[in-house]
C-alpha cells in the first residue's frame, strides 16, 4: 500500500469542496423545483469556480511539493519529475 500524501492545503480545499457539494445539490433542488435558469446557471458557476480553485490549490501545493522533492541535492526523488510531468496534464 502506498503512503498517503498530504499537504498543508489539504484542509482547506476539503472545505471548498464541501462548500461546492452544498452548492450542487442546492442547485439540484432548485432545477426540481422549476427555479429561473439564470438563478441555476449563477449557482452552477460558482460551484463551477470553486472546484476550480480546489483543483488549481491541489496541483500548485502539489507542483511544488515534487519540485521541492526533485531539487534535494544528491538525494532528489527521482520519481518526483516523473509525477510534476503526470500532474501538469490536469491544469
Amino acid at each position: 500500500m502506498t503512503e498517503p500524501h498530504r499537504h498543508a492545503t489539504h484542509g482547506d480545499i476539503v472545505k471548498r469542496l464541501k462548500r461546492a457539494n452544498g452548492h450542487l445539490l442546492s442547485v439540484v433542488s432548485m432545477i426540481e423545483e422549476g427555479r429561473a435558469c439564470t438563478d441555476i446557471a449563477q449557482q452552477l458557476h460558482a460551484v463551477e469556480k470553486a472546484i476550480t480553485q480546489a483543483k488549481r490549490t491541489l496541483i500548485r501545493d502539489h507542483i511544488d511539493h515534487c519540485l521541492d522533492a526533485a531539487a534535494q541535492p544528491g538525494d532528489g526523488d527521482p520519481e518526483a519529475l516523473s509525477d510534476f510531468k503526470a500532474i501538469t496534464k490536469f491544469l
